[in-house]
């Protein structure tokens, strides 16, 4: 279902409306879509936003699934989506957005406001599997995950252990561990 707080240019009101609104402080931003300015953002209003982006068939997956969660303020510069659907989508995409084609496993994504999010387990683990091939990138990200679940850490090193073989996944998990052992 589609949220009443929030308005997508063209859709129950226009580009102009919304500007308008926008400048009379009204309606604020949220990813690629508007919503009134004295609602909560909550993680439903921001998947939702990127619905347009997003589609029924792509997941929003790492930095962008971090900021649906909470962990990050603003929304990243580019965002990350990742195929979901068993069939590879057949258009160019758009220039926002950081394309990835390998399938999203169902039981890794869930739906919020339509648009389908990876899980916070699997978005930290592959935050951290990305920390390996960036050489090291800050994990201000996964943090900001760890901190807003207590068992976040333990549900990913799980996780790890049933999943399928995946790319600097040993390096995700000792990162979990070595968070686990600071923690207590």
């Amino acid at each position: 279902m589609i949220s009443p707080f929030l308005y997508y240019c063209g859709d129950r009101l226009s580009h102009a409306e919304l500007m308008s609104a926008r400048l009379d402080g009204d309606v604020v931003e949220i990813g690629e879509a508007y919503m009134p300015a004295d609602a909560v953002e909550t993680a439903e209003i921001r998947a939702g936003s990127l619905r347009d982006l997003a589609g029924e068939n792509l997941a929003l997956t790492h930095e962008s699934a971090a900021w649906v969660y909470g962990a990050l303020d603003d929304p990243p510069q580019r965002h990350s989506i990742q195929r979901y659907a068993p069939t590879r989508p057949h258009h160019i995409l758009d220039a926002r957005v950081r394309y990835r084609d390998v399938r999203l496993p169902a039981a890794d994504g869930r739906v919020l406001a339509g648009v389908i999010v990876s899980t916070p387990v699997r978005t930290v683990i592959d935050l951290l599997r990305d920390r390996v091939i960036r050489d090291g990138a800050s994990t201000t990200t996964v943090e900001g995950l760890l901190r807003g679940d207590a068992t976040l850490a333990a549900a990913a090193i799980e996780w790890s252990v049933h999943s399928a073989p995946l790319p600097h996944k040993r390096a995700a998990v000792a990162f979990l561990r070595e968070w686990e052992l600071r923690k207590t």
